[in-house]
């Protein structure tokens, strides 16, 4: 049986992936700051689930969190990164930026930090990390959520760059969504956006085939290309 940790496990993408991870057989540790949600989702099988209390934009506790879930495992095959922030804020008002910034960048890039150095002790590991299509561009809706996904993002590849270069068997993933109808899904008119189980499946798919970059839905990788070939002073104007 293999065992997984999902940090950020109480809704959304993060809890469509234990309930996945569940059907499979597998045991999962799960964690979020919203306790009585992780032992809801615990409930539906007390025997394969363990829960942990964890605010990622704490630093310093994160880690123990993390610990004291590993240590209920003889080992952790997989573990899905799935915490993040985001705020429509044009007007650039500082507390909800600093909000995603300590969120996504400094709480996540502790957790991923960690997580690395863990498998490297066990000898074995797969990170995953869900970023998002907004790591392209910046986007003058959501400045700082943009940028903290590109920050993810590039953390990620420097990470696997990493595990190839010292042979540390480490694999690892970025998960780049569309707009999923979750409560990160902010903002008037928007188009394609995929189920959470839809969403959940096709990440689960990725992370099988341990492919090393996946947007979700699929057809956002047209979105993807285009992105990054539209000339700065056309996506300006958009």
């Amino acid at each position: 049986m293999k065992n997984a940790i999902v940090i950020g496990a109480s809704s959304g993408i993060g809890k469509a992936l234990v309930e996945l991870l569940l059907k499979k057989g597998w045991k999962v540790g799960i964690t979020g700051r919203r306790l009585p949600l992780l032992e809801e989702l615990k409930a539906t099988a007390p025997d394969r689930v363990h829960c942990h209390y964890q605010d990622i934009q704490d630093v310093t506790a994160s880690p123990k969190s993390i610990a004291q879930l590993w240590s209920v495992f003889e080992k952790i095959d997989l573990v899905i990164v799935s915490s993040g922030m985001a705020h429509l804020n044009s007007s650039l008002k500082w507390e909800l930026e600093e909000e995603s910034i300590q969120t996504n960048v400094v709480g996540t890039a502790r957790v991923y930090q960690y997580v690395y150095e863990q498998f490297k002790v066990q000898g074995y590991g797969h990170l995953v990390g869900i970023s998002s299509i907004a790591s392209i561009r910046g986007n003058r809706h959501s400045p700082s959520y943009g940028a903290s996904k590109a920050f993810q993002a590039n953390y990620l590849e420097a990470l696997r760059c990493m595990s190839k270069k010292h042979k540390h068997n480490i694999d690892i993933t970025d998960i780049q969504p569309g707009f999923v109808d979750t409560a990160m899904a902010k903002g008037d008119g928007l188009f394609w956006v995929a189920a959470v189980d839809k969403a959940a499946r096709q990440i689960l798919h990725a992370i099988e085939q341990k492919k090393r970059k996946v947007y979700v839905s699929r057809r956002w990788g047209g979105i993807a290309f285009l992105l990054k070939r539209l000339p700065a002073w056309l996506y300006e104007r958009i």
